[in-house]
């Protein structure tokens, strides 16, 4: 496939490491960023726990598969997705390896799929034929919404008449309100500010679905893992430290440090909406994954036809050997 090709003709740079860190294969890792919000391991390396490996920001990604195909291609040396769509990348030959788990879902950290307020809409059933809008396809929400479509009795035949609509979620709760779609998924301070502005509400949320569970995880390429096993161990030590440090730290803590970051980095950004920061939503300690967070994505391409029974193992899919957390 031409993914892999890429990845044979354009793997990672590699950095020689010098001054007495001669144990690290590299000392800086490229990465893509979020706009106007802070990751764990840019929150890492300010909290001294990544050095002496810096990270090199090269742009901020447009969505989670976006951000693992750069790292696929040699881009960048690391990148954060949905579980679904590492394992779909996965399937496809890519290789790579998720290392830890960076987002989630908890009671404060959620995403609905929100309605007006007298909407029709009232079941999974009334969908059909209607727009939902979310950030980007293929990814945590496009999964979310499936799942509840199928778990709400609808056949494959059904939810392909579903429409799904990829919008800035910026743009999500306008295109709602001027009724240009049906359904509008929001999470975070644009769902909180939505809420705020009132007429709307959720049909379901990702949280009703499954409660805590970690979503996400950061991959690396089998080859990064292998040829800088030392440099990969510091990393999710350090990410893993940093996700414990953001989860025991008072909420006012981790929001005034993580608005330190943003304006020291000088990108232009609104550091505004990091004061709705609530949670880390990383159900494992320090990013830990489990088994269950990609099996359970397995069993659901099957079930959707996009896999083939054994075409991929979640064992293959990550490991915790370099997790400190682990137990």
């Amino acid at each position: 496939m031409l993914i892999v090709m890429i990845f044979i003709s354009g793997c990672g740079k590699q950095t020689s490491s010098t001054s007495g860190s001669d144990k690290y294969e590299t000392l800086e890792l490229r990465y893509q960023g979020s706009v106007n919000n802070v990751t764990f391991p840019e929150l890492a390396e300010d909290l001294g726990y990544l050095a002496p490996i810096k990270l090199k920001w090269i742009g901020n990604t447009t969505s989670g598969p976006q951000d693992i195909q750069s790292a696929v291609t040699g881009d960048v040396d690391f990148g954060g997705a949905f579980n679904g769509a590492v394992t779909k990348l996965k399937a496809a030959k890519a290789p790579i390896k998720s290392v830890v788990g960076y987002y989630g879902v908890d009671k404060n950290t959620w995403s609905g799929f929100f309605v007006l307020d007298g909407s029709p809409i009232k079941t999974a059933r009334d969908l059909i034929g209607k727009k939902v809008a979310m950030n980007t396809l293929g990814a945590h929400h496009e999964f979310m919404l499936k799942e509840y479509l199928h778990r709400n009795g609808l056949t494959n035949e059904e939810i392909k008449q579903v429409t799904l609509v990829a919008l800035p979620p910026v743009s999500t709760e306008q295109a709602l309100r001027q009724k240009q779609i049906d359904v509008a998924v929001l999470g975070g301070i644009l769902r909180d500010k939505a809420l705020e502005r009132g007429g709307i509400h959720p049909l379901f949320s990702d949280y009703d679905l499954f409660g805590e569970f970690t979503a996400g995880s950061y991959v690396m390429t089998e080859k990064f893992l292998k040829q800088n096993p030392n440099t990969a161990k510091k990393f999710v030590e350090a990410t893993a430290k940093a996700i414990e440090w953001a989860r025991t730290t008072p909420r006012e803590e981790v929001i005034a440090r993580y608005e330190k970051i943003i304006k020291q980095r000088g990108r232009n950004e609104d550091t505004s909406i990091i004061q709705y920061w609530k949670s880390t939503g990383v159900a494992g300690k320090g990013g830990v994954i489990a088994d269950k967070e990609f099996s359970v994505w397995i069993d659901w391409l099957i079930k959707d036809g996009q896999l083939k029974k054994g075409q991929v193992k979640s064992s293959d899919l990550y490991t915790n050997e370099f997790n400190p957390f682990q137990k």
